[in-house]
């Protein structure tokens, strides 16, 4: 057995193991809280994107005008765009690294107060075999979007009046 005699090899020995032990608990759990952070993010693979829908309670061209400054404010594509002939809000892709999102939205009057929306976000991640479709934003994500259009229709309607 090791006495505590700092000239002792064994002493010394041991006072090192000691010490990696440590350094390697101290380690192996920033390893682990890093992983349960989400520095690694999820995304799926898809071949079509998702589309959620939403039903407001005012006219077309109020919903395309929100809809249009939210993907403006949020930078969810690049040159946004209204079409009130095909009743759309379209952008460019937005590029950043090995990525791109491009975002649309249609609406459609279902009666003289209500419209309903569909909002699909394109984000594609580029591959040595060209760009691949993936899911990035979940339904709740979809959800705060839907309520941050809702907010900009009331400040388009408060325009008006």
């Amino acid at each position: 057995m090791a006495t505590k005699n700092s000239n002792n090899p064994d002493f010394l020995f041991e006072k090192n193991m000691k010490k990696q032990k440590i350094i390697f608990l101290y380690y192996f759990f920033i390893v682990i809280f890093m992983f349960s952070c989400g520095i690694i993010t999820e995304t799926s693979v898809i071949d079509t994107p998702d589309e959620y829908r939403k039903t407001y309670e005012a006219k077309e061209d109020i919903v395309l005008r929100a809809i249009a400054r939210v993907f403006q404010e949020r930078q969810m594509g690049l040159n946004v765009t209204i079409n009130r002939k095909d009743r759309t809000v379209v952008t460019d892709y937005f590029i950043r690294d090995d990525w791109r999102t491009k975002s649309l939205a249609k609406v459609k009057q279902i009666n003289w107060k209500e419209t309903e929306t569909v909002i699909t976000i394109i984000t594609e991640k580029k591959t040595k075999t060209g760009w691949q479709m993936v899911r990035v934003l979940k339904k709740d994500q979809y959800a705060n979007l839907f309520s941050e259009i809702e907010l900009r229709i009331y400040e388009e309607m408060a325009k008006i009046e």
